[in-house]
Parts: C-alpha cells; sequence; structure tokens
C-alpha cells in the first residue's frame, strides 16, 4: 500500500544539505497543501478558466458566478493558465510562473500560503537549483480525492506535521489528536440525537483549538454517515500558523466556507462572537499557562455578572484548561422551548487529571467546578488509559457536557472507567503505546448509552462532588517565664532594637534580674504575668508603649498544653495558628454536627471559624473505581524470599567449586 506521507517527506533528502532539519516541515507542508489544491481543481479548471473568461481581467469574480457557470463546487479557484504539471515543462521560467500560479489563487486561499512566506521558499528553492526537483518530487504523489480521500489527506497532514515535530524538536501532539479518540469523543456527542436523522438537517460544529482539522472532519464524516443529506457547518480557530493553514485548506477542499477557519487566540481574541453551536470540539494544550493573556483574561473575568466567558473563577496562571473549558460551555447553544429544531449544544473536551480535583474550596479551580455542577452542564468523564496520545503518557479525561440534558440525566453526572479498555500498538508512536479499537469505542458507547451503575459506570449526583472546608480552631494556651533564652528573643525583635540604648540596656537588666529572682517559675495567665511585668518595668523606671509591651510579653511566652486559655480582649478563646487545622465536610451533612462527631470525641476544646467556612466542588475520579487489593499473606512471602535465597546459595555454591 502507497505510504503517501513517508513518500512525500522523502522530499527531504532533496533539502538535506542545504536546509537545516527544522526547516523540512516549512518547504514540505506548503507544497503538500500545493499539490492538494491544484489536483482538487484539475476536474474543473478548463470549465473555471471559461466562466472567468476575459471579463475578470483586474477583478477576482465572484465565486458565486463560478459556481452558477461550473460544476465547480469549492469556495475557492485558480486562474492560471497553468497548472502543477505544465510548469515544469519550462524549467527556465519556472520560479517566475511558480509565483504567478500560486497568487493566481483567489484571495481566501492565498492566504495559506501567506502564513507559510511561501514566495520566499519559492525564491529560495530557485536560488539553490532545487525548485524543479521538489515539484517533480511531488508529482510522483497522486493526490487527487479519487486517490486520497479527504480523510486520509488529514491522516496524511498529522503523519507530516509529526515527522516534522520530530526533526525540529517540537511537540507534535500540540496539533492533532488521535483519530481513535475523536472518534470516541464524536460517538458520545451524538449519542441518542434523534433529530439527526431528519432530511436537509443543520449542524454546525466548533473547535476552538482546531490544529489541523481532525476533529472538525471526523464529525463532519460520522455526521454525513448517519445522514447523508445533513448540512453540516465546520467552524474553528486555531493560533498556530502552519496548522492554520492546513486546516483551512482541509476545510475549504471540503467546500466550507473559507471564512469559517480563523487565526488568532482563542482566550484573547475569540472568533465567531455572539454565535453558539450545536456541538462543540476540543483539546485544548495541557498545563500551558496563560501569563502572557493575564490582563485580556482578568479583564473579561471582572465583567458585570458572568457577562465574560470566565466569570465563573480563574484558575491558577500556570495552567489554562478551565479557561477553554468556560469558553467551549459559553458556544454551546441554548435550549429554545419554541424551537426544538435547533437542538441544544453538547459538547466535549479532553483534558488531564489536573481541572478534576486541583485547587481546595474556594480557589478558582473549585468555583468553575462548582458553576459547570451547579448549572447541571456535566453529564458524564471517560477515564481514558495512559499513553493514548502522541506527545504524552499521562493520564487524560473526556467531559461531555449539555445544556439540554436528557431527563433522566438531569441533576446527575456518570463517570466512565476505560482506563484499561484498548490494544497494544505494534510501533509506538512518540508516547503514544496504546490506542481504541472499534470495539473499545463501541463499549464505551455502550456503557454511556445505559446509564447504569456498574464496574465502569458510576451515577452520581452533582451534589455528591460539592463540600464545605471548615476551618477548626485549638485555645491558644501559653506559659510565660523570665528564662535567659526568652530574654534573648526580646532583645533580638525588631521594636525592641529601635528603642534608644539606654532604654534597651535597662529592659535587659530589669529582664535579668527578675530571672534571677524567679529561678524560672512560670506563670500560666497572661493577664498576671502583663501586671508582673509592667511592674518590673515600672520599679526600673521604664515605660514601654503597649504595642512595645505585648511584644515583650509574647516573645517571653511559648505554648503549653497545660497552660491556661488565653482569651481576647472580649473574654473569648484565642485560636492557637499552630494547631488549626481544616476539615472537608460533605455538602449534606451539618458542619456543627460534623465536629460533634468526628472531632471532637478526640479534641473536646475545638470550635469553628465559620467566617472561615468555603464552599468547594471536586470529582475525585480515580478514588471511586479503587479497589482494596490485600496484601500477600507474610507466609507466602517468606516462602518466596527462602526459595530466592536457596537459588542464590545454591550459585554460589557453584562459584566456590
Amino acid at each position: 500500500m502507497f505510504n503517501h506521507a513517508s513518500f512525500i517527506w522523502g522530499a527531504a533528502d532533496i533539502l538535506r544539505g542545504t536546509y537545516k532539519q527544522h526547516e523540512y516541515g516549512d518547504i514540505i507542508l506548503p507544497f503538500t497543501v500545493l499539490f492538494r489544491l491544484d489536483a482538487v481543481l484539475a476536474p474543473t479548471k478548463e470549465a473555471v478558466l471559461e466562466a472567468i473568461g476575459p471579463t475578470y481581467v483586474d477583478t477576482e469574480p465572484p465565486i458565486a458566478m463560478i459556481r452558477s457557470r461550473t460544476d465547480h463546487g469549492y469556495s475557492f479557484f485558480n486562474r492560471s493558465q497553468h497548472d502543477l504539471k505544465s510548469l515544469q515543462g519550462d524549467p527556465d521560467n519556472l520560479e517566475e510562473n511558480l509565483r504567478d500560479y500560486v497568487n493566481a489563487f483567489s484571495g481566501n486561499v492565498r492566504d495559506i500560503f501567506q502564513r507559510y512566506k511561501f514566495e520566499d521558499t519559492i525564491v529560495d528553492l530557485a536560488s539553490h537549483d532545487l525548485l524543479l526537483q521538489i515539484l517533480q518530487h511531488f508529482s510522483k504523489a497522486n493526490l487527487h480525492p479519487d486517490a486520497v480521500s479527504n480523510e486520509k489527506m488529514g491522516h496524511i497532514f498529522e503523519e507530516l506535521i509529526r515527522k516534522f515535530a520530530e526533526a525540529s524538536n517540537e511537540t507534535a501532539g500540540e496539533h492533532f489528536t488521535p483519530r481513535e479518540v475523536i472518534d470516541l469523543m464524536v460517538t458520545l456527542l451524538l449519542n441518542g440525537e434523534e433529530d439527526l436523522s431528519t432530511p436537509g438537517v443543520i449542524r454546525e460544529v466548533y473547535d476552538p483549538t482546531a490544529g489541523t482539522g481532525g476533529m472538525l472532519s471526523v464529525a463532519d464524516d460520522k455526521i454525513k454517515k448517519l445522514n447523508s443529506q445533513a448540512q453540516v457547518n465546520l467552524l474553528g480557530q486555531e493560533i498556530n500558523p502552519a496548522s492554520y493553514a492546513i486546516c483551512k485548506a482541509d476545510m475549504v477542499v471540503k467546500g466550507q466556507p473559507i471564512d469559517n477557519i480563523v487565526l488568532g487566540n482563542t482566550l484573547t481574541n475569540p472568533a465567531f462572537e455572539n454565535r453558539t453551536f450545536h456541538y462543540c470540539l476540543s483539546n485544548p494544550p495541557f498545563g500551558v499557562d496563560w501569563k502572557q493573556n493575564r490582563k485580556e483574561v482578568e479583564s473579561e473575568h471582572t465583567l458585570a455578572g458572568f457577562s465574560g466567558r470566565f466569570g465563573p473563577g480563574l484558575p491558577r496562571v500556570s495552567d489554562g484548561s478551565l479557561l477553554f473549558l468556560m469558553h467551549l460551555i459559553s458556544k454551546m447553544r441554548e435550549p429554545n422551548a419554541s424551537q426544538p429544531e435547533t437542538a441544544a449544544g453538547r459538547a466535549a473536551i479532553v483534558l488531564n487529571g489536573s481541572p478534576l480535583f486541583t485547587g481546595g474550596a474556594g480557589s478558582g479551580e473549585s468555583n468553575i467546578r462548582k458553576w459547570i455542577l451547579d448549572n447541571d452542564y456535566l453529564e458524564a468523564i471517560i477515564g481514558l488509559p495512559t499513553d493514548m496520545f502522541y506527545n504524552t503518557g499521562i493520564s487524560t479525561y473526556i467531559w461531555v457536557l449539555s445544556k439540554d440534558k436528557a431527563p433522566e440525566r438531569r441533576g446527575k453526572v456518570q463517570l466512565i472507567d476505560a482506563t484499561d479498555m484498548f490494544v497494544k500498538m505494534r510501533k509506538s508512536v512518540g508516547s503514544k503505546r496504546k490506542e481504541l479499537s472499534p470495539q473499545n469505542i463501541e463499549d464505551i458507547a455502550a456503557l454511556y448509552d445505559e446509564f447504569a451503575d456498574s464496574k465502569r459506570s458510576k451515577i452520581f449526583r452533582t451534589e455528591d462532588f460539592f463540600y464545605r472546608t471548615i476551618t477548626v480552631e485549638r485555645p491558644l494556651k501559653l506559659n510565660f517565664a523570665y528564662t535567659a533564652d526568652r530574654i534573648e528573643r526580646v532583645m533580638a525583635a525588631k521594636q525592641i532594637a529601635k528603642l534608644p540604648a539606654d532604654d534597651a540596656a535597662s529592659l535587659r537588666s530589669a529582664l535579668d534580674l527578675q530571672s534571677q529572682r524567679s529561678s524560672g517559675e512560670a506563670f500560666t495567665n497572661r493577664d498576671s504575668f502583663s501586671k508582673h511585668l509592667t511592674d518590673v518595668l515600672n520599679e526600673a523606671g521604664l515605660a514601654l508603649k503597649p504595642a512595645v509591651l505585648k511584644v515583650v510579653v509574647n516573645e517571653l511566652s511559648e505554648r503549653d498544653g497545660d497552660g491556661e486559655v488565653v482569651l481576647n480582649r472580649v473574654r473569648k478563646p484565642e485560636p492557637d495558628s499552630t494547631l488549626r487545622d481544616t476539615e472537608n465536610v460533605p455538602w449534606d451533612q451539618d458542619i456543627h454536627e460534623y465536629l460533634e462527631r468526628e472531632v471532637k470525641p478526640f479534641v473536646p476544646d475545638v470550635w469553628i471559624d465559620e467566617s472561615k467556612t468555603r464552599e468547594g466542588a471536586e470529582i475525585p475520579f480515580t478514588r471511586h473505581f479503587y479497589e482494596y487489593v490485600p496484601p500477600r499473606p507474610l507466609e507466602e512471602i517468606d516462602r518466596d524470599l527462602d526459595e530466592v535465597l536457596g537459588r542464590i546459595r545454591a550459585r554460589l555454591e557453584e562459584v566456590k567449586r
């Protein structure tokens, strides 16, 4: 079977020696796009040129006119008399003719090659006498749609990007997601969508981190398989220019409007404002910080109410995954009771484990999770096997969300453990060593569809993930004494160091004298000790300000479990910060009853500082599927050790002989 990706990458042999490895992709990828577009347009080229005629010499003809006069079904064209094969017949003018050919594309496609700075590439290849060789090499790869389907072309692009990433020491996985993972995501999104069978039904699919367009392509294919008469609009945004160019080229070939793919940063400059979609898909970068976008993100967070995408909260700057999750939710179509045919939005997003539990009660991450659960957006979370992605071996999860859950799912969340549902790959690709087979995908989808408790599937109420964090205080107990080490602490305090030299000397003298008198005897009542200290200082003719006197008292104290409880001005116990603790109380339990039952039997003098109580939410996925495995009996372990030691002794005996 002809391997198009390997053959195309073989152009690196032509470039080797003249270009560095990290430069190969910037040449090979745009040429791949160019030859694909040329092959796609080949059947209608003559008809398009005839339709354009002499009328549009200095202006660009409207695409609607070209479509009406030909069977040209694309939203782009090329008005050059040449194609990539005929160009090679005039090697003396090859550079000029190829540049003219690229510039003869409609403006919406020229943008793709401008992102690659392709004209500079043509000039540079020609200056090294490599342009004709590159064209001849690519001409041997038949990229016509009859030979290479759109789906297969997507695989070729992804394989080339992976090779490019390896050559330039970059991360290929940032650009695309394994197709079988996308297949599972789309399968879950389309599950139970009865309206999809309606002839002429319209569905819009959106990916804010589009990469090379894999998610959009798979969604398009699966919807069309379910309903060949469905109209599927694919829209996306991508921040990487190279990936954007490939995605845009792929979507254009599919007949999608050219403006449906936008270059830019989704977090700071989102495309398609005021638009929402039926299906949203995303695989945002794992653990990428948003420090550079901090100003714009924080500004949107502070908008009145939740009118901004990030109103519910902000995650820590080191990981922006939850920002993409909130953005995705904002693009999901709202339910409309008067127009049920519009269908409420559904979404699937791939995230690592951090968004499940990072951040305690009251943190930005916890507030975001609680907002999602409060609004009942979360349908299910599927735990995937490790080693599923090209750039990481960590655990990953698919979150499935909906703006209008089925009645039986309302107020509930399903967790599916698919961590051991995979097949091993014969040859690993980067960090990817496992993949989902069609049967795995079918089995996971069945678990989702059944929506029942089992070994692999758990059903929870949304409130089961809520909790309150209470701050448990214990009283401060101290003793006070004039000991040498405590006196040294007093004299080392900053406030004491600021005293006039005579006052500092008088203070030390008075404390040393009292140390000798008391022989280290300790006081257990702060009020009594404070009065005694004041008398000592008065005897020495020294008057300290209240704030300085407080420092002296504190430095002459030490914690003492047998000491008296220190009371504040309103005669209530002061908390001991070193003994402060927190407890997470389940949402459906009263915090005071919890304290009486779980804490006071062991520490009777505790109380709750209710001003510090925080509400939180976390989804401890792994805990719910943990199965206790008892340790092996000691007798069995001892027997195995004896066997091992016996073999070692026998080998030592053989060595001695």
